[in-house]
């Protein structure tokens, strides 16, 4: 069965022209900015609001990733909208975007579920947190296949032996998916998104459990144990909130990308 498109429209255009017009956009301003870092990574983590407010953010840490040569995704979001326990993961063919479908990568697929006994909870899988990367994927890595994976109540240390398992797969890489703090003034915000972020550069497990109040924290938590593990070095990328776009700073939501090489 295919994955649909459940947050075209808003979230992000549902048109192909608007998205193009969006990375235009977002890769003209870094560059009159900034030089990318010079880094190749198979693991990140990217927000996932509407594209007007994160994808700036998000953008950064792709093309960091299309420099890995990976054609291969495992992406692991929170889920906003269904309650359950562990991990879901379905057997999709592919994955609707505006640009065209993913294909699923079925041998991922199979080896996780086989690995870690995964169920399928198909309502879980109409989740904004893991489906804005669609067109990230489908625009930077034209004949990508992705396996998309939504967690609810679970421990990150099993999250983790999951990103540890793909990547020991060889041109495999993890995208983790989260928002900061959400609905503070942009003061407060800054105070609990510096926890995060310092605690994501430091790969502090005390520090990001004294106030980070990331979405997907348990995501992150987990990339952060397998970092440890493997021996990677945390790099932040880019830090923002909502106001940077609306004006707005009475009632924010932060945003953070990270890459792990």
């Amino acid at each position: 069965m295919k994955r649909s498109i459940s947050v075209a429209g808003s979230f992000y255009p549902a048109r192909a022209v608007e998205l193009e017009r969006y990375f235009e956009h977002f890769n003209a301003e870094y560059d009159e900015n900034f030089t990318l870092p010079d880094v190749k990574s198979r693991a990140v983590i990217v927000p996932h609001a509407g594209y007007i407010y994160s994808g700036y953010t998000a953008n950064i840490a792709y093309r960091i990733l299309e420099r890995s040569g990976v054609k291969k995704f495992v992406i692991i979001g929170p889920s906003h909208r269904v309650g359950f326990e562990g991990i879901s993961l379905c057997d999709f063919s592919s994955y609707e975007t505006p640009f065209g479908d993913i294909d699923a990568q079925n041998d991922i697929a199979q080896k996780i579920k086989n690995k870690f006994s995964l169920p399928c909870f198909a309502e879980a899988h109409h989740e904004h947190s893991t489906e804005v990367q669609f067109p990230f994927i489908k625009h930077y890595f034209l004949d990508a296949k992705i396996v998309e994976l939504v967690y609810s109540s679970v421990d990150a240390e099993y999250v983790s032996e999951i990103i540890d398992f793909v990547l020991a797969e060889k041109d495999c890489g993890v995208i983790i998916s989260t928002d900061l703090s959400h609905f503070y003034d942009q003061k407060d915000a800054n105070r609990l998104d510096d926890i995060c972020l310092e605690a994501v550069k430091n790969l502090d497990l005390n520090l990001l459990h004294s106030g980070c109040e990331a979405c997907g924290i348990t995501g992150v938590e987990a990339m952060m144990l397998s970092a440890k593990k493997l021996s990677l070095v945390s790099n932040l990328l880019d830090y923002r909130t909502s106001a940077d776009a609306s004006g707005d700073t009475s009632r924010v939501v932060g945003y953070m990308s990270a890459c792990f090489s």
